[in-house]
């Protein structure tokens, strides 16, 4: 259904435009009740100008417009950018174009110089990283409005994106665990692949060795199935996140422990108060991951009663409660650690290795000291 005109309208003119025709409604009706032929002559002054602005922003532009992210994926207060480039396809010149993009909750205004036929235009503004998980970005709309800022049209390009911004993080070594006892076979889709216990069937992927298919399971799914073997002897790194009282440094210092065991490619399981973090595969499932993590209202006793044991567990918590508790999963790990970003000094637990963080530039200087 088409909409009627006073409905198409209510979407081109701006409050001066509405101004502007009632004011010359008001003149031509005042002029023909008094007589007075001045009053028309205004009226019609203010509908020709209505008439031209309308004339002057009626035409939809031949535009190619693009808007780049770059990079999608950042660590919190690392520098992102919006790109955005726009082609002047059509025969004549464009004026009074702005671009309005939406951030976040807040809106970003371009105002964009004259496009020439053929003229090329590209602008950058910077994106917010200073808060930690998705922003969305987008939609991108281009609005052009006449010279006398009585009509406006607006025009929605391309769709929005999405820029995760993540947790910071520093080079740390993997935590040594001593020796491991995985009897229980395969805990992680992170380990290596290749070697000799099965885990589970996957999505072939460019790459893989074509002996590991498993061709009966490809001929019922349709999709070519390869079998995932990883070493089962790997230590896995246990994280565990108190998310009371969630601080910035808690979850940097999580992100961190993480990322150094799953690029040296051993298992990682990351857990909240809240359950295990899902589909925590590699490093940058770790980072995407914890990017999305929010404060919650669970301790971690309870994880830390159920994780698996072996390997090394890391707990980070503000609590020297949870530090103390912490000594209860001891004989289930080779090594356990926690990270006490909270106030205060170091808190002592008997065989639990206290590594006490103010910042998180100090975490390697303590995660290296013996």
């Amino acid at each position: 259904m088409r909409p009627s005109p006073p409905a198409r309208l209510a979407g081109v003119l701006t409050p001066l435009g509405w101004g502007t025709l009632a004011g010359s409604v008001a003149l031509y009706a005042a002029g023909f009740a008094l007589g007075y032929p001045e009053p028309v002559v205004l009226a019609t002054g203010g509908l020709l100008a209505l008439a031209a602005a309308l004339a002057w922003t009626a035409p939809r532009p031949r535009l190619e417009v693009r808007r780049e992210v770059m990079p999608l994926k950042v660590p919190r207060g690392d520098a992102a950018v919006a790109v955005l480039n726009v082609v002047n396809l059509g025969r004549r010149g464009l004026s009074g174009l702005r671009a309005q993009d939406r951030i976040g909750a807040s809106e970003h205004t371009v105002d964009l110089p004259r496009l020439p036929k053929g003229g090329v235009r590209t602008v950058s503004y910077p994106l917010p990283t200073d808060v930690r998980g998705e922003i969305p970005v987008g939609p991108l709309l281009l609005v052009r409005a006449d010279p006398f800022g009585l009509t406006r049209r607006v025009r929605s390009y391309g769709s929005p994106v999405t820029l995760l911004v993540r947790p910071r993080t520093v080079a740390l070594p993997v935590p040594p665990s001593g020796k491991a006892h995985h009897l229980e076979g395969p805990t992680s889709d992170g380990a290596p692949s290749g070697t000799v216990t099965f885990h589970t069937l996957r999505e072939y992927v460019v790459g893989d060795d074509l002996r590991h298919v498993h061709w009966r399971s490809s001929a019922r799914t349709g999709t070519l199935m390869v079998r995932q073997l990883i070493d089962a002897s790997l230590p896995t790194t246990t994280v565990v996140l108190d998310t009371r009282d969630l601080t910035e440094l808690a979850v940097d210092a999580a992100a961190s422990v993480a990322l150094a065991a799953a690029r040296a490619g051993f298992p990682v399981r990351l857990l909240t108060g809240d359950g295990p973090v899902p589909d925590v595969k590699d490093p940058e499932s770790v980072l995407d991951r914890l990017a999305l993590v929010r404060a919650g209202t669970e301790g971690v006793t309870e994880p830390l009663r159920l994780a698996r044991g072996g390997g090394s567990l890391v707990l980070v918590t503000v609590d020297p409660e949870e530090a103390g508790r912490a000594a209860g999963a001891r004989r289930r790990f080779d090594r356990v650690i926690c990270v006490y970003v909270g106030p205060g000094g170091p808190v002592a637990v008997p065989g639990v290795r206290v590594l006490p963080v103010d910042s998180l530039d100090a975490l390697p200087l303590t995660w290296g000291a013996r």
